[in-house]
């Protein structure tokens, strides 16, 4: 186990005086970008599901702020419902090469305990750091086998949000090492939800969230947990994993910022859509096509895009809908964009985009797989209505690293997200905007919404 025995002594000896300018900036537009995902889900199924329980199981009021009803509860049920109301509206960032949603575990157990114990926007920062480093990095470990059965925001998340609380509790080498434990025992999290259109990917968030934040308290009163649960004979990759690679949960600490490397979600569905999206895209643009001109639509793509996509084929809900290649591509090549406006009013009921979706399919390419998880390229080649064979390729989505979205974009995505589930005005909206970009000199997280 020596490579969980580093990774848990650079997590005790992490100080806020080591993080670069440039990652708490990048955390910062992080947090935005989370918050904006949070706030967008108000109202929507089955996210009150999830309000309704914490408020009948948990108590009627407490430190930590509910994000989606302006109420608040412990800090345990706070992080329930705003890990499972940021990964509903498919706007949460994502980590290329562990394939990991790291906001929307990490953020929702960060800011729920820095509210219990009255931490600071700098304390809240570093755990969030904190949590991205050991989440990406287990992601890593635990390889592409692993994504395939396993929703790995669901299963690795639960320790990285663990990571992020333990921070905050000001943890050693040693309770990092129980609570990698007590996280890891618990973590759990399977694709099949998508065959049905059922809704437990938003369970999968919340329960990552809180069993992280359940196991860093319970480890603080001295729980101990397995010292050994990531690299053990029955330990996580034991039992989730034929590909881990023990080396990449120490490779790089202090020295590569995993955090910096997270992308941004452009459009609102399932990033393993995106790459193609924005092939489909720049060759509609190139070419001056429209829908019409197109009678096949072929993607190239990854295996781990087949596992998850090709779950669905004629999608039943609009959430199931953003794991469909061709309705995301249909609303491409119909209304030009993916956003929530064109999968809450289009995405199921417009025959035009329904009519495109029949069109596209996806075939493996090797090219693509072997660029995969490190890099997503995208690679279409649409045959036209007048005989014509085009191809279509991006190596760099819009929102990742290479191609990231600036802060003023940032901005305004956060306020399309606002508007819209109505959930800020955008006089509010500008407020909280504010508040990140000084989310370091904030001198407590109580109350801070």
């Amino acid at each position: 186990m020596s490579h969980t025995l580093a990774l848990c002594r650079f997590l005790a000896q992490l100080d806020y005086e080591q993080l670069p300018q440039t990652l708490l900036a990048r955390t910062e537009e992080l947090y935005l970008d989370w918050l904006g995902s949070a706030l967008a889900s108000q109202g929507m199924h089955p996210i009150p599901l999830f309000e309704r329980y914490a408020q009948k199981m948990g108590p009627g009021s407490g430190p930590a702020q509910v994000i989606v009803n302006a109420g608040s509860s412990s800090a345990y049920f706070a992080a329930l419902v705003n890990a499972a109301a940021s990964h509903l509206v498919e706007q949460d960032d994502l980590h290329n090469s562990s394939v990991l949603h790291p906001a929307t575990v990490v953020f929702p157990a960060a800011l729920a305990t820095a509210q219990d114990l009255g931490k600071s926007g700098r304390e809240l920062l570093l755990a969030s750091v904190a949590g991205y480093e050991a989440g990406i990095r287990i992601g890593e470990f635990m390889g592409r086998s692993h994504y395939r059965i396993f929703h790995t925001t669901a299963t690795v998340g639960t320790l990285a949000a663990a990571v992020a609380v333990g921070k905050l509790l000001g943890f050693n080498q040693e309770q990092f090492v129980n609570l990698l434990g007590s996280a890891g025992t618990q973590a759990a999290g399977l694709w099949e939800f998508l065959r049905d259109a059922a809704d437990s990917k938003q369970l999968h968030t919340a329960k990552a969230a809180a069993d992280g934040l359940l196991a860093a308290y319970l480890t603080a009163d001295g729980l101990t947990g397995a010292r050994n649960i990531l690299e053990g004979d029955q330990g996580l990759a034991a039992g989730m994993s034929q590909d881990a690679q023990p080396s990449r949960l120490s490779a790089g600490l202090g020295s590569r910022w995993a955090l910096l490397e997270t992308s941004f979600k452009f459009h609102a569905s399932c990033r393993h859509t995106h790459p193609a999206a924005d092939a489909l895209l720049h060759l509609m643009q190139r070419e001056g096509l429209s829908a019409a001109d197109m009678a096949h639509v072929q993607t190239r793509v990854h295996q781990g895009a087949i596992d998850v996509l090709g779950r669905v084929k004629v999608p039943a809900t609009v959430h199931q809908a953003k794991f469909s290649m061709g309705t995301v591509l249909g609303l491409i090549a119909v209304h030009g964009k993916a956003g929530l406006t064109e999968f809450h009013e289009l995405a199921l009921s417009d025959p035009a985009v329904a009519s495109l979706r029949d069109k596209v399919s996806m075939t493996l390419d090797p090219e693509v797989d072997d660029a995969y998880p490190q890099r997503w390229l995208g690679r279409v080649t649409v045959t036209t209505t007048d005989g014509r064979t085009l191809h279509g390729a991006i190596d760099e989505p819009k929102g990742d690293p290479g191609n990231t979205l600036s802060r003023v974009e940032l901005a305004d995505k956060f306020r399309r997200l606002c508007q819209f589930s109505g959930a800020r005005t955008p006089a509010q909206a500008d407020a909280l905007i504010e508040k990140v970009w000084n989310l370091r000199s904030a001198a407590s997280m109580a109350h801070w919404l």
